[in-house]
């Protein structure tokens, strides 16, 4: 009775640590040390939109709000 409680609370205790041996699971290993509004790097961007400046940045995002609003959509 006792080995077998003592293999039982092993193999739990292996079971249990062996999660802290694996890598961390990122979608994205990249991290952005910058502002979004500063620039992605690529083609695609809104039209209207320029890089590094804060001011359009926080048009586009007003702009793309209004347009998820049901209720000024429905007007």
């Amino acid at each position: 009775m006792k080995t077998s409680m003592f293999v039982c609370a092993a193999a739990v205790l292996a079971f249990a640590l062996s999660g802290c041996t694996e890598e961390p699971q990122t979608a994205n290993p990249r991290k952005s040390d910058t502002h979004a509004w500063q620039g992605t790097g690529n083609a695609y961007v809104a039209p209207g939109w320029t890089a590094g400046d804060k001011a359009s940045w926080d048009e586009q995002m007003r702009t793309r709000a209004r347009a998820q609003n049901e209720y000024a959509r429905v007007r």
